[in-house]
């Protein structure tokens, strides 16, 4: 994400999903976010760890 991320309406493409997740979880999620050097949010933590999952099983992500 460049650094003037702006809020606002998503992106068409998208769809949202809702999860739950045990509180572990989270603080695993959390801890690796602020391990980046551009303490993503954490959804957006989660979409680069999904797509790195993805990726390497060999689904590319776009």
């Amino acid at each position: 994400m460049d650094k003037e991320t702006k809020m606002g309406r998503p992106r068409v493409d998208t769809e949202a999903v809702n999860l739950r997740l045990p509180r572990d979880m989270i603080e695993v999620i959390d801890d690796l976010r602020r391990m980046q050097p551009d303490l993503p949010t954490r959804p957006e933590m989660i979409r680069r760890a999904l797509a790195e999952w993805l990726e390497h099983a060999g689904h590319p992500n776009n």
